[in-house]
């Protein structure tokens, strides 16, 4: 499912990927997420050769299991430099089902939208001919709880491959928070093993599937505890009273400003750079600086606090909280009319072409 920039952007930006780390996207698709991480990285730090060398070549990491898609993000990163000097043997992106085993690396950060769906597996067509199945479960030594739903598998798949202080911020549908069974086991393991800090609760709208319910959840993976790591929860609530389509009124980057206030994580560069202008010379010894207030975060109207005892008491420690009034539910008049949603429909088909279209030509190759 192909992520709103805006979208992309703004969890980059409250993420602040650093120089060094390494970055990774089990479900790459054209890499969206590791293309808005190398820029980030580029502009808010002075890097040094080796750390250039490391952001072009080791730094970023994408899977997917689609063989057009491996290919699009291939290129994709190799017209940014990443990956051009790369091994031949170690690409910067894989063509695998990343849930299938790990990947063999541990992560400072882990981005990603993993795709939604049925429970069921589907067929891959690959560029020879061949045919082969994504599992429907999966069994794992690491995974928390086996099940068929791609999306639980995928979380369990990101804090797996995370290191210990490794972060994570990863776009998951509604079910998530809420289904039971596997579901309650892994949401439970979760908000023990991990510090699970944030939920932003996204608008519909934004994505090219209709109706489609979806939230950015944070964390920091840590280490093995008695105690659960998670204290609280913050929930911000961007999808209340809230209304976007891909063409005539699209996500736009101010409207995810005040969800990155209330995160409170800034990150600017050193002050010798911010100062002088981004041509200033900044000294070995003033590093980007990062300065992260999560610790002094303020409820509004739209950002909440829950404990991890509020939220364990909840059955089945249901995630998906909701405290705003939608005026939309007043009454059946305030529902859409059918031809709206069906013009509604229509404006994603083409934003999805206009898309593919902008992709393929920035692969063309330039006339001479």
């Amino acid at each position: 499912m192909i992520t709103s920039r805006p979208l992309i952007r703004a969890i980059v930006d409250v993420m602040a990927p650093k120089p060094g780390q390494v970055i990774g996207d089990p479900a790459c698709g054209t890499g969206g997420f590791l293309l808005a991480a190398h820029d980030y990285i580029s502009q808010h730090n002075k890097l040094s050769k080796p750390e250039m060398k490391h952001l072009r070549t080791q730094a970023l990491r994408g899977t997917d299991i689609v063989p057009g898609v491996v290919s699009l993000c291939a290129m994709n990163l190799y017209l940014h430099g990443i990956g051009s000097t790369a091994d031949a043997n170690d690409p910067p992106v894989d063509r695998a089902d990343a849930l299938a085993q790990p990947s063999g690396r541990k992560f400072d950060m882990i981005l990603a939208n993993p795709p939604f769906g049925k429970k069921g597996g589907y067929t891959i067509v690959g560029d020879d001919g061949k045919i082969s199945t994504e599992k429907q479960e999966y069994e794992r030594d690491e995974f928390w709880a086996t099940t068929a739903n791609k999306q639980l598998n995928f979380l369990q798949h990101i804090v797996s491959e995370l290191k210990v202080g490794g972060t994570a911020a990863v776009v998951l549908p509604d079910n998530v928070l809420f289904e039971g069974g596997a579901g309650e086991t892994i949401r439970r393991e979760l908000l023990k093993r991990c510090n699970v800090h944030t939920l932003l609760r996204l608008p519909t709208g934004i994505f090219y599937a209709q109706g489609v319910k979806a939230n950015v959840l944070f964390f920091e993976r840590k280490e093995a505890s008695e105690k659960p790591w998670t204290k609280d929860l913050w929930i911000y609530d961007l999808r209340t009273n809230q209304h976007f389509t891909l063409k005539t009124n699209p996500l736009a980057n101010k409207d995810l400003e005040d969800f990155k206030a209330c995160y409170g994580c800034s990150v600017g560069v050193s002050p010798s750079l911010e100062s002088g202008g981004k041509n200033a010379k900044a000294s070995k010894n003033e590093p980007a600086t990062v300065t992260d207030r999560r610790y002094n975060r303020k409820e509004t109207e739209r950002f909440k606090k829950f404990t991890y005892a509020e939220i364990v008491a909840r059955d089945k420690a249901n995630l998906d909280i909701l405290w705003l009034k939608d005026d939309s539910l007043e009454d059946s008049e305030n529902l859409p009319a059918p031809a709206l949603l069906a013009a509604e429909i229509v404006e994603s088909l083409e934003a999805a072409l206009e898309e593919f279209r902008a992709v393929e030509e920035s692969l063309a190759p330039s006339a001479e």
